[in-house]
C-alpha cells in the first residue's frame, strides 16, 4: 500500500504503527488484523506515555513530594486509547494516519474492551479523579483490584437479565505493567498468640493462610500533564501455585486447593452477598485490597524516608466509599507489630492520614461485618478494631454522659456487626459528602451526633465529571462549537464553558447546535442497529434512564409514566403529536432480584408498547443490553431529556445528570443530590423538577402520613397504570405476572409503605412530563436555548474543579512541575 502524506506527525505514527506490527507481530499492514492494528497504534502512544510517565515518578520521589493513594473498590475507566490520544493532544493525528493507511480508525477503537473494573457511579467518578489528579500534576496512585473477570456481561434474554462472565482480559491489556518485585504477602485466617517480652508486646500470628498481592501498574494519563497518574491493581495468587506431591497422590482437589483459595479473590468485581460464602468473598477481597496497599505504602516510605512518623508528611489515603476501610486497623497493625509503635503514636498518623468519602445514607448500603465471621476471618484486625472501639465509646461517653443508646448506635461494634461507616467517622481526619445537600444530610441526619462533637471533620465536595472524555471524546462536534466560540483551551479550562452563555441568544450558534444534536442521534440509531438490531427513530423525543438499577433511581416510576402514556395514545391516537423514544440501560446486581424484576418489566412494557399498532409509531421503549461506558459515549450526546429520579434525599450526588446537562439534555428529576446544584447553576427556568422534597419525605415518614392505598383509591390514573401490572396486558415472558411489584407499591413490605414514594410522586411527575413535551414540540427555539444554557454551566461540574476543592480542605498535595 503506497501513502502519500506531507504532514510529518501523520508519516511518523504511520512508520511505528508498520514497525510494531513488524516487530511486536511479525505481520504486514496489509496482512494485519483489526486487533493486531489496535495493539499496534495504542502500543504507539504507549511508549510515549511511558516514557513521561517514568520520568515524573523518578522526579517525584527525588523532590519527596506528598503523594495520594486514592482507595477504591471499584475504577469504571472506559477504554484507555482514545482518551489517551484525546489528552496527548494527537487523536486527529492518529485519525487521519489510519484513514491513510486505508482503515476506519473507529473500528479500531472497538476493539478494546471496557476495563471490567467497575459498575456505576462510585468507579466513574473514581477515575474521572484519576484522569483529573494527573491533569492538575498532583502526585497520586489509585489503588483497586484487578478483577479477572469485572461484574459481568448482561445479556437480555427473553426480557429477562442473564449474567455471563467479562472476559476482559481475554486478549490482554496493553496499558498495564506487572509489578512481580512489589508482591506483597496478605495473611488471612489462623490464630493469634501474645508474648510480653522485656522489649513490650510482641503479636505472633500463626496456621494462617496466605494470599500473595502482585501488583499491575496503569498510567492515567491526564490533559497535557507532565505527571501521569498511576491506577495500582492488585491481583491475586497462591504462595503455592501447584501441590505436585498431592497431585501424584491422586488427591487432585487438594493439589490446586491453595490457588483456588487465593485467585477467587480477584475472579469478580462484587460477588453475589445474598449468601454466607458471597459475603466472606467480599470481606477477603476488601481486606485484600487494604493489606497490600498499605504494606507497600509503608515499605516504600521506609526505604525512601526512614522514619515512619513522618508518614503523614508524605502520604494522604482517601478511602473512596467503605470498602477500603479496613486500611485504618492494617495500618494500625503494621505500625504496632512490625515497625514497634505504641498505641497511641499508631493513632496519630492514623488519624492523620485518613479521610472518608460517604457515598449513601441507605442503611443497607453503610457496610456492615458479621462480628463472628469477621473475627475468623481477620483476628489480629478483629482484636485492634475491638481495642479502637473500646477507646471511641470512652471518648463518646464525655460528650454523651447519660446516653447508652446513642453510644451504641455511634459504636464502631454493636449487634454482632462490625460498621465500617463509624469506624470512618471515629478515625478519618475529614468526612465528605459528594454533593451540598447530601453534605447536609450527614451533619443533620446520617451522622449527625457525631458533627455535634467534631463539626470540623464535616465537609461536602461536589463531585464531578472530566470533560475530556465526557465532551471532546464523547461529543467532539460540540466541543469544537464550543472551542470555535471562546478564547482558550477548554480542555485545559473548565471555566471557559461559561464563556457561551451570550451564544444561547445567538440564533445561528443554537441552529448548528441543534444540528449536532440531529446528528449525535442518528449515530445513536446506528450504533442500536449495529449492536442490537434495534431500529429506532432519530427524529423522535430521545428521553433516557441510563444507571445502575436500583428501586431509589426510580426506573420503576417511569415504567408507571410510559403505562399512563400508552392508555392515553390508545385512547386517543393524537394525544402524542411528536414520537418519543424511551430508553433504559442498566445493570441489576445478580442477587437484587426487584432490580432484575424491574428489568423484566422494562422489557414487558417495550414488547407491549413497541408492538401494539396504536402506539408503535408514537412510542418505543428501547432496553440498551450491557450498559457501559463506551455505551454511555454514544448515548449521551443523543439525549433530549435526563432522567434523575431518585427519592428525594436518597441519591447522594449524581454524575450521569452532569454528563446528561453537559452534552445538552434538559435534567427531568427530583430536587435530589447533584440537582440541587444544577438548579442553582442553570436556573429554575431550564430544569424541570418535580415530586416531593427531602422535608417532606421526613415529615411523611416520621408522621406515617404516606398511605399508597388511598391514592390508589382516590386517582383514577394511579389506579389504571397500577392494575396493568396484573391484569395480564403486558407480555410475561413466562406465567408470572407483576403482582409483587404491585404488592409493593400499595402495601409496601414488612407493614411500611413503599419507602420510594412511587405513587405519591406519580402524578406530579406526569405534569411535568407534559410541560417538557410541550416546550419540546411547541416551543423548539427555546428548547435548544435552554440546552445551550446547561452546556453553558455545566462546567462548574468538571472534575478539575471537584478535585481542586479536595486537594485545598484535605490533601494539601504539591503541584509537580
Amino acid at each position: 500500500m503506497k501513502i502519500v502524506n506531507n504532514n510529518s506527525k501523520v508519516k511518523e505514527i504511520i512508520s511505528n504503527v508498520e514497525n510494531k506490527l513488524n516487530n511486536n507481530f511479525g505481520t504486514t499492514l496489509e496482512e494485519a488484523t483489526r486487533d493486531e492494528l489496535y495493539k499496534a497504534g495504542a502500543g504507539c502512544i504507549r511508549d510515549d506515555i511511558m516514557h513521561l510517565w517514568t520520568k515524573s515518578r523518578k522526579k517525584t520521589e527525588d523532590l519527596g513530594l506528598k503523594k495520594l493513594y486514592y482507595m477504591s473498590a471499584e475504577f469504571l475507566m472506559g477504554r484507555a486509547y482514545s482518551n489517551n490520544l484525546i489528552n496527548s493532544g494527537v487523536f486527529r493525528d492518529y485519525k487521519e494516519a489510519f484513514e491513510k493507511m486505508g482503515i476506519d480508525f473507529d473500528d479500531i477503537l472497538d476493539e478494546e474492551s471496557d476495563p471490567g473494573l467497575g459498575n456505576g457511579g462510585l468507579g466513574r467518578l473514581a477515575a474521572c479523579f484519576l484522569e483529573s489528579l494527573s491533569t492538575l500534576n498532583l502526585p497520586a496512585i489509585g489503588c483497586g483490584i484487578r478483577y479477572e473477570y469485572g461484574l459481568f456481561q448482561q445479556k437480555i434474554i427473553d426480557g429477562s437479565q442473564v449474567e455471563v462472565e467479562d472476559d476482559w482480559l481475554r486478549d490482554g491489556f496493553v496499558w498495564e505493567v506487572e509489578r512481580p518485585e512489589l508482591t506483597m504477602e496478605v495473611r488471612f485466617n489462623g490464630e493469634i498468640r501474645e508474648n510480653w517480652t522485656e522489649d513490650g508486646l510482641k503479636i505472633e500470628h500463626y496456621n494462617y493462610h496466605t494470599v500473595l498481592a502482585v501488583p499491575y501498574d496503569v498510567p492515567v494519563m491526564g490533559y497535557k500533564t507532565n505527571a501521569p497518574a498511576t491506577l495500582r491493581l492488585w491481583s491475586a495468587k497462591s504462595k503455592q501455585n501447584f501441590d505436585l506431591h498431592s497431585f501424584n497422590e491422586g488427591r487432585y482437589e487438594k493439589a490446586s486447593a491453595d490457588s483456588e483459595f487465593a485467585e477467587v479473590i480477584s475472579k469478580v468485581l462484587y460477588p453475589a452477598d445474598d449468601h454466607m460464602q458471597g459475603k466472606l468473598l467480599r470481606l477477603k477481597q476488601f481486606y485484600f485490597l487494604t493489606s497490600a496497599t498499605m504494606q507497600l505504602m509503608v515499605k516504600h516510605h521506609k526505604g525512601k524516608r526512614g522514619d515512619l512518623h513522618t508518614l503523614p508528611e508524605y502520604a494522604a489515603v482517601q478511602i473512596n466509599d467503605t470498602h477500603p476501610t479496613l486500611a485504618i486497623p492494617e495500618l494500625m497493625r503494621i505500625l504496632m507489630d512490625e515497625e514497634g509503635f505504641g498505641w497511641e503514636e499508631a493513632e496519630d498518623i492514623v488519624s492523620q492520614i485518613f479521610n472518608y468519602t460517604n457515598h449513601t445514607i441507605m442503611a443497607e448500603a453503610l457496610e456492615c461485618w458479621d462480628e463472628n465471621m469477621f473475627k475468623l476471618l481477620l483476628p489480629r484486625i478483629y482484636q485492634i478494631i475491638c481495642v479502637m472501639n473500646q477507646k471511641y465509646c470512652e471518648r463518646l461517653r464525655t460528650y454523651y454522659p447519660n446516653d447508652e443508646a446513642k453510644i451504641a448506635y455511634m459504636a464502631i461494634i454493636g449487634n454482632n456487626q462490625i460498621r465500617m461507616a463509624n469506624l470512618c467517622v471515629a478515625v478519618c481526619h475529614r468526612v465528605n459528602g459528594v454533593s451540598q445537600l447530601h453534605g447536609d444530610i450527614l451533619k443533620t441526619n446520617l451522622f449527625h451526633d457525631s458533627y455535634n462533637i467534631y463539626p470540623q471533620k464535616f465537609l461536602a465536595i461536589t463531585n464531578g465529571i472530566t470533560h475530556r472524555r465526557w465532551l471532546a471524546l464523547a461529543n467532539p462536534e460540540l466541543c469544537d462549537l464550543i472551542q470555535d466560540n471562546v478564547r482558550g483551551d477548554l480542555l485545559g479550562d473548565y471555566r471557559l464553558f461559561e464563556k457561551i452563555m451570550p451564544m444561547a441568544d445567538d440564533a445561528e450558534f443554537c441552529r448548528k447546535y441543534d444540528a449536532i444534536k440531529q446528528r449525535n442521534k442518528r449515530r445513536l440509531a446506528k450504533y442500536l442497529k449495529q449492536k442490537q438490531g434495534i431500529e429506532i427513530n432519530p427524529d423522535s423525543l430521545i428521553d433516557v434512564q441510563c444507571k445502575r438499577l436500583h428501586e431509589y433511581k426510580r426506573q420503576l416510576l417511569k415504567c408507571l409514566h410510559i403505562i399512563y402514556l400508552y392508555k392515553q395514545v390508545k385512547k386517543n391516537p393524537d394525544f402524542l403529536s411528536k414520537p418519543i423514544t424511551f430508553i433504559f440501560g442498566a445493570k441489576a446486581a445478580p442477587g437484587y432480584q426487584r432490580a432484575k424484576e424491574i428489568i423484566r418489566l422494562i422489557n414487558s412494557i417495550g414488547d407491549m408498547v413497541n408492538n401494539d399498532p396504536a402506539t408503535k409509531d408514537k412510542m418505543q421503549v428501547v432496553f440498551v443490553e450491557n450498559y457501559s461506558v463506551s455505551v454511555a459515549e454514544v448515548l449521551i450526546p443523543a439525549a433530549d431529556i435526563s432522567e434523575q429520579l431518585s427519592t428525594a434525599g436518597l441519591e447522594a450526588s449524581g454524575t450521569g445528570n452532569m454528563k446528561f446537562m453537559m452534552n445538552g439534555a434538559l435534567t427531568l428529576g427530583t430536587m435530589d443530590g447533584a440537582n440541587v446544584e444544577i438548579f442553582e447553576q442553570v436556573g429554575k427556568e431550564n430544569i424541570f423538577i418535580f415530586g416531593a422534597t427531602v422535608d417532606e419525605i421526613n415529615s411523611m415518614k416520621q408522621y406515617r402520613t404516606y398511605n399508597p392505598g388511598t391514592i390508589f383509591e382516590q386517582n383514577p390514573m394511579i389506579r389504571e397504570v397500577c392494575n396493568c401490572l396484573i391484569a395480564g396486558e403486558l407480555p410475561r415472558y413466562g406465567k408470572r405476572k407483576y403482582s409483587d411489584i404491585y404488592q409493593s407499591l400499595l402495601f409496601g413490605e414488612h407493614n411500611i409503605p413503599d419507602q420510594y414514594f412511587v405513587l405519591y410522586d406519580l402524578p406530579s411527575y406526569v405534569e411535568e412530563f407534559e410541560k417538557v413535551y410541550d416546550m419540546y414540540i411547541n416551543h423548539h427555539d427555546e428548547w435548544v436555548k435552554k440546552a445551550v444554557i446547561n452546556t453553558a454551566k455545566s462546567g462548574f461540574f468538571s472534575s478539575d474543579r471537584t478535585i481542586e476543592e479536595y486537594n485545598e480542605k484535605i490533601w494539601n498535595l504539591p503541584t509537580y512541575k
